[in-house]
């Protein structure tokens, strides 16, 4: 609220909501991992959100990913047959 801009902009509703973006996260086992995030608002409640992240084909963010999601894959396979 310091900020005259930022109060000023508050104050007539004129600050962006974001919907996409990108950003980066640290794994601790598959290191870095830079993501686009995409957020749906629900029609019916704007206050729910889905928030999607994905990663470019062919990156190391997409390989890592797809490495983390074989693991849950196996461990879920290792469940059902026990």
């Amino acid at each position: 609220m310091a900020d005259d801009d930022f109060r000023r902009w508050w104050g007539d509703y004129h600050v962006a909501s974001r919907t996409r973006g990108n950003k980066i996260l640290r794994h601790p086992i598959a290191g870095d991992l830079t993501l686009d995030w995409d957020a749906l608002s629900c029609a019916g409640d704007p206050e729910q959100q889905l928030v999607v992240w994905t990663a470019e084909p062919g990156t190391p963010s997409h390989d890592a990913l797809r490495l983390l999601a074989s693991w849950t894959a196996t461990a879920d396979r290792s469940a059902a047959n026990r």
